[in-house]
């Protein structure tokens, strides 16, 4: 006979109703001696806000190297057949493709750099995996944009991760301007957890990764939160990179300028917040969206 351990259920989502639950978590897991690139302020300020922004993560000449990457892989159609790749639904270019890190040796290095990687493992106080990678390119003249939403009001539902022990880096490979599609962050959102409703559809990733529906906040919610918290747009030239917190309500408008707006999007999580099964979902979504190994990066 196998045992089962249940997990208490600490952000239940995907009801009959939106709910509001204090974040039960702590922000920043590392404790102050805890070594890595992040000054003790910026720390400070991360576990206020829910984000912190480098102006410089990587130098003009890696960023030509990702980009370089980043361009083989949307136009390789093997690439473009893998069930990895997400195609806009109106031009039907890629707009994302997943697990890159596993794809690609370029970007697997990526994640292990210490300017990437050691951040994390201060933020999460632990040893860290990937949950999810994907590049996103945002071409110009009518990429659309990603809703309102909360990760891991998703991972939780879709995924099963059991904590806020996860952290996000956008590293932009093209500049982001503030006409382009750029993220949007409300600050210290990431303090309350906001329970959507409605139940997930099985399969809800194959629309969901193209169009946000399940796990979508009311207006009225949204409304709330904007008043309260405000709204910061993230700015910068390519090799620039934005650290934030699992539950940060974010979400990045359609880009119609000219001007791409391409990014190398890395998920860590803490070995010790390892997924279980989905909190509100029928079936676990597959292995290249959310990990199931757990093998921390090293």
């Amino acid at each position: 006979m196998t045992a089962t351990t249940t997990v208490t259920d600490l952000y239940p989502t995907r009801g009959t109703s939106e709910v509001t639950v204090p974040r039960q978590d702590p922000v920043v897991w590392g404790s102050p001696d805890t070594p890595g690139p992040i000054p003790t302020a910026d720390l400070q300020a991360f576990e206020r806000d829910g984000f912190l922004a480098v102006d410089q993560l990587i130098t003009p000449d890696e960023v030509e190297v990702y980009r370089r990457e980043l361009d083989r892989l949307v136009t390789d159609p093997a690439i473009r057949a893998d069930e990895r790749s997400i195609v806009e639904p109106k031009s039907k270019e890629i707009r994302s493709v997943f697990e890159v890190h596993r794809i690609s040796e370029v970007f697997a290095r990526l994640v292990r750099d210490e300017r990437v990687v050691g951040r994390a493992r201060q933020i999460l106080g632990s040893d860290v995996y990937v949950h999810q990678s994907r590049i996103n390119v945002k071409p110009g003249f009518g990429a659309s944009g990603f809703y309102w939403h909360s990760d891991f009001e998703t991972w939780h539902a879709e995924d099963g991760l059991p904590h806020m022990r996860t952290v996000s880096v956008s590293i932009a490979l093209t500049e982001n301007f503030d006409t382009n599609g750029g993220l949007m962050i409300m600050p210290g959102s990431h303090r309350t957890f906001l329970g959507c409703a409605g139940a997930t559809p099985e399969d809800n990733y194959k629309k969901s990764l193209q169009m946000q529906d399940a796990g979508t906040p009311s207006d009225e919610a949204l409304t709330e939160l904007a008043a309260e918290h405000g709204i910061r747009l993230f700015t910068g030239r390519a090799g620039s990179a934005t650290w934030f917190d699992c539950n940060c309500m974010h979400g990045s408008g359609d880009n119609i300028t000219p001007f791409p707006r391409s990014n190398v999007f890395i998920v860590f999580n803490s070995v010790e917040n390892t997924a279980v099964e989905p909190f509100a979902a029928p079936v676990r979504r597959p292995e290249f969206i959310g990990a199931r190994d757990f093998t921390p990066v090293r």
